[in-house]
């Protein structure tokens, strides 16, 4: 059975036994809610206190016949998720059923996707072909494994369909340009768990070359079922899950609803499904807008890069924001794939900004001398902490092997602090 719930029969359970949500809607009627009534829940403040389940006041119940996740994203931070079995059970299903569409019968997948340290990703994918209608074989390599014995393993398998996330398939890519070897079985690349960009198609054309690639499905552990991929999706595009979820996109300053095609806002998701660990009207971070009308069954929306909040760095008074430094790369050097690494030696920070150079690319030399003008003149207080010996500034090209993924998910890190925060005082002598 995979139940799902009207906001009518949700919101008055969601009222009585979550202290947040009792709370947050504490100044609402008791009858008579619609979904326009019910104000945005606040992610800050939804979180706190997620690692102690015992206390946490979001919960409707205890976390007995559950499954527990970690969930953070691209930081190396994580907050815990929470599904009963029997929620578990209707999103892999609702996935599965929805990927169907982007399989063949007699299809060979290698499950790339990470496990390990309570991350959902390999085993939401290994659960999810499960619930596929399609006569399909799995290969659970996990995103662990050796790129040499990978490589060895699809041809010897012939295997046909490669899922995993971006990063760690453009890392697979390198290694199989660097090698000098192309998988011309591979007919399907599934990506998921981040974007990929137009840029990035063709290096994997150039090893996969006879491979169709698209989204595997846009969810995310903490909010569950988001997006379906369908074969009339575009780079980018999903389409709503009508029964499980209501898919809102409202603009990022007003909080109006927008409904019209073509303009961008933040993405916000009520889930139908889950009540233990419930979801009203929760921004899930990332920007948006339509593709088709309103009333259009399963309509089809883009996606447009994350949020407005998004994540801010401090290397002593300076405020980076690693969106800021996406579009300086992307407008200056046409490369989607950066790093920003935050060291420190002494009294002064070392701020590395990593890039990967297209591989055609015969000046990098004047193009990081172009991305180190451009930050500077983005970010002048960085110019202002150099002159007083508190920064060093640094702009390297690397390969997309050098930078480093998430140990759990895989996926790449925007900013890896190096930073040591918790140094224990001196004793006194």
């Amino acid at each position: 059975m995979n139940p799902t719930y009207s906001l009518e029969q949700l919101v008055p359970y969601i009222r009585q036994h979550s202290n947040f949500y009792s709370k947050h809607l504490e100044h609402l009627p008791s009858k008579g809610i619609t979904l326009k009534d019910l104000p945005l829940t606040d992610v800050s403040d939804y979180w706190a206190g997620s690692n102690d389940l015992s206390h946490w006041p979001v919960l409707t119940g205890n976390v007995d016949d559950a499954l527990v996740f970690k969930t953070g994203g691209s930081t190396s931070q994580g907050k815990l998720a929470v599904y009963s079995c029997e929620e578990w059970q209707t999103l892999v299903s609702t996935f599965g059923n929805s990927l169907s569409s982007q399989l063949n019968n007699g299809d060979r997948v290698a499950n790339l996707f990470f496990s390990g340290d309570l991350y959902a990703s390999f085993l939401f994918i290994h659960d999810s072909l499960a619930h596929v209608g399609r006569s399909i074989c799995e290969f659970p390599f996990t995103g662990d494994v050796e790129l040499d014995v990978l490589a060895d393993a699809i041809e010897r398998y012939r295997i046909s369909v490669l899922a995993g996330v971006p990063a760690q398939l453009l890392r697979f890519c390198a290694y199989l340009a660097q090698h000098r070897r192309v998988l011309c079985g591979v007919e399907t690349l599934l990506y998921g768990g981040e974007s990929l960009f137009a840029p990035q198609l063709a290096i994997l054309g150039e090893v996969f070359p006879n491979a169709r690639i698209a989204s595997i499905g846009y969810a995310s552990v903490d909010a569950g079922l988001i997006g379906a991929s369908d074969r009339d999706c575009a780079l980018g595009e999903h389409r709503v899950f009508d029964q499980q979820t209501l898919l809102e996109i409202v603009d990022e300053h007003t909080g109006e609803v927008i409904e019209e095609c073509d303009r961008t806002g933040l993405l916000v998701l009520t889930n139908l499904t889950r009540r233990l660990m419930p979801l009203l009207r929760y921004p899930v971070g990332d920007r948006a807008c339509w593709r088709e009308p309103a009333a259009t069954p399963r309509r089809k929306f883009a996606l447009k890069g994350r949020g407005a909040h998004s994540q801010r760095i401090r290397v002593g008074v300076l405020s980076l924001f690693t969106e800021e430094i996406h579009e300086i790369v992307q407008r200056v050097a046409h490369s989607e794939q950066w790093q920003l690494l935050i060291e420190q030696t002494g009294t002064k920070d070392l701020l590395s900004v990593k890039w990967v150079p297209d591989p055609q690319l015969q000046a990098v030399d004047s193009m990081l001398r172009a991305l180190h003008e451009a930050l500077l003149a983005h970010y002048p207080a960085i110019d202002n902490l150099i002159r007083q010996g508190l920064l060093e500034l640094r702009v390297l090209a690397c390969a997309t092997t050098d930078l480093k993924l998430h140990p759990r998910s895989g996926k790449q890190l925007r900013v890896l602090d190096s930073r040591v925060y918790d140094v224990l005082p001196l004793e006194p002598v």
